[in-house]
């Protein structure tokens, strides 16, 4: 995931991402990360912490300020944190910190959005609601959305699946297809059933 936001700089082979070599400059607005634990500042507000990244993201005064501001309002819209603008992120919620950092992503509307296990420790209903919001951002904004996650049934929520194991590509397909073609019933099991005809082709010694 790091490779593809750009901030892994040793890698081997060919990256492109949105048709451009990834970590390219020109990317850095139109890529949002997320990183599995919340990058956020507790002793600031949650809207302190979005215009403390909107200013790092687009500095300056004047007219570029008062972009900001709205971009930032905006964002805290998108998460549902309207009502939570003002508060301490020390006293946020482990979801509500979480949808901080998507918030801090979301600013500057990034084409790409790119979510390291992002619903990790959070419990159903919230791992629920953040589901909800991803599809939100999707269809109403049109953002390509990666995520990783070990979470099967959250993979089922998915348009489309790349399963991996021990850095190999078992599968790149939609969730029925990858259903069908397996003949299992959920995508846990097609992955268990990829990981099995796997081993079982490796030669031992």
């Amino acid at each position: 995931m790091r490779a593809i936001v750009g901030t892994q700089a040793k890698v081997t082979g060919t990256l492109n991402v949105l048709n451009h070599p990834a970590g390219t400059p020109t990317l850095r607005s139109r890529i949002g990360y997320v990183t599995q634990d919340p990058s956020i500042y507790d002793d600031l507000t949650v809207r302190q912490n979005l215009d403390y990244f909107a200013a790092i993201l687009s500095p300056g005064h004047g007219p570029t300020a008062t972009r900001r501001r709205e971009d930032v309002t905006r964002a805290i819209a998108e998460v549902d944190l309207t009502t939570h603008a003002d508060a301490l992120a020390a006293n946020l919620s482990g979801g509500q910190r979480n949808r901080v950092s998507l918030a801090v992503a979301l600013l500057g509307t990034p084409d790409l959005l790119v979510l390291d296990e992002p619903t990790v420790g959070l419990d159903p209903v919230l791992r629920r609601d953040l589901w909800n919001l991803f599809h939100t951002i999707a269809t109403d904004r049109g953002t390509t959305i990666l995520v990783s996650s070990h979470v099967m049934d959250e993979a089922e929520r998915c348009h489309r699946l790349l399963l991996m194991r021990e850095g190999e590509i078992l599968a790149d397909d939609t969730p029925e297809a990858l259903r069908t073609r397996t003949a299992t019933e959920t995508v846990e099991e097609a992955f268990l059933h990829l990981v099995d005809k796997a081993n079982a082709s490796c030669p031992t010694s």
